[in-house]
């Protein structure tokens, strides 16, 4: 077996689920699930129809680089999207579907670790575990750098020793992030690109969440676009990673992106025609009828301010919490630790929130989850409305 297997942790919702075996919920009132980022949305009618109109070719096997007409459809969204200098994210050379960014970023760090050299991978505290454990099975260590309040839940990367650079070979960043909401600017991220070539490492920007924002005049910027902005048309050191499932409610659909720097695409590419990444025909069809339409995503995007406006005027007042920059996640403050007020939660109003906790990693003493909690506002408007008011009816009779 392979012996990096014991390194990884267990997955928060295992955890999660420990956590709720240790006591009852009530039955009198129906469960309200906002502890996984899963959307519940409608998925787009006629992305179904274009899928089910193009099983047949179910019965072909796809290629690993993928459709040209998706990549071009891909390209063709991200240069308007983040305003990239026409032709030069190119189909042919800067483009490779995925399926769902989940496997793509495990998957890549496999590709551009060099275990040779004490390899380290760091990446934001709370985070994906995906980095965590992609790193692990890569060979590397993991380092964590923390996200609170006190740095407006971006990590502090000018603070970072150059030591640490020295040794990394892969940055992950999350913008906006998972759990928090933060978002990163293009300056931020032009001194990121600054950083990766002084010290020779690569950064992969996770951006599942980046078509979830409240102002449709100011979405938020890109790693690509960042490398635009600074005249950075080879996207050199780069990649992003995009995806249907926050965007256009279709996680089962497993189809997203990766974008950037040809060079490592082209070992990308290399490495997944052996690891057996290529995505179903049908799924491909799919995907480029969901890029090539907006439409869907603003009315996506209305329907989760107006769970927003509606949960946190709710909470004002009750609950430590105030509107992320982006995203569909809450990341209030808890006045006892995470975990034993999600358990609470659900033993007194039968409601699942994932404490904070589990997304983070304890460094010199520091948790940077300990005292919150990750709320998903992914259900119904009506149960979003029906979880806050208990919520804050919890709150009243506890705190």
């Amino acid at each position: 077996m392979n012996n990096d297997l014991q390194q990884l942790h267990p997955y928060p919702f295992e955890k999660l689920a420990a956590l709720k075996a240790a006591v009852n919920p009530p039955t009198d009132i129906p469960h309200i699930a906002l502890s996984i980022g899963e959307p519940k949305h409608q998925p787009p009618a006629f992305v179904l129809q274009t899928l089910a109109e193009s099983l047949g070719q179910i019965a072909q096997y796809p290629t690993t680089k993928g459709l040209t007409e998706l990549r071009q459809a891909i390209a063709d969204w991200a240069t308007r999207r983040f305003k990239l200098n026409e032709g030069t994210l190119t189909a042919e050379h800067h483009v490779l579907p995925v399926n769902g960014t989940r496997e793509a970023l495990f998957a890549f760090a496999q590709t551009v670790i060099d275990r040779r050299h004490a390899p380290l991978v760091v990446s934001p505290n709370p985070f994906y575990q995906i980095y965590e454990g992609a790193a692990l099975l890569a060979g590397a260590e993991p380092y964590f750098l923390p996200c609170t309040r006190d740095n407006n839940f971006i990590p502090d990367f000018e603070a970072v020793d150059p030591a640490i650079w020295q040794r990394c070979q892969l940055l992950f960043i999350c913008s906006p992030g998972n759990p928090t909401g933060a978002v990163m600017s293009s300056e931020q991220m032009q001194r990121l690109i600054a950083l990766a070539d002084e010290h020779d490492f690569i950064i992969a920007s996770d951006e599942c969440y980046s078509e979830l924002y409240f102002d449709e005049a100011n979405p938020p910027a890109g790693l690509l676009q960042a490398c635009a902005d600074m005249g950075r048309d080879d996207f050199s050191r780069c990649v992003v990673f995009h995806s249907l499932s926050k965007r256009s409610n279709l996680p089962g659909l497993r189809s997203g992106f990766i974008a950037g720097d040809a060079k490592l695409l082209e070992k990308f590419l290399l490495y997944r025609t052996y690891h057996g990444g290529a995505m179903p025909a049908p799924t491909q069809l799919a995907s480029i009828a969901a890029w090539r339409d907006e439409a869907h995503v603003e009315q996506n995007r209305a329907a989760y301010r107006e769970k927003f406006s509606a949960v946190l005027d709710i909470l004002d007042g009750a609950l430590d919490v105030s509107a992320p920059d982006a995203g569909f996640y809450l990341w209030p403050r808890t006045p006892v630790n995470g975990e034993a007020f999600a358990q609470q939660l659900y033993a007194q109003q039968n409601i699942t929130l994932l404490p904070g906790s589990y997304l983070s990693r304890t460094i010199d003493g520091l948790n940077p989850g300990e005292n919150h909690v990750r709320i998903a506002l992914v259900a119904p408007l009506s149960e979003c409305i029906e979880a806050a008011k208990r919520i804050k009816t919890f709150m009243q009779n506890n705190f």
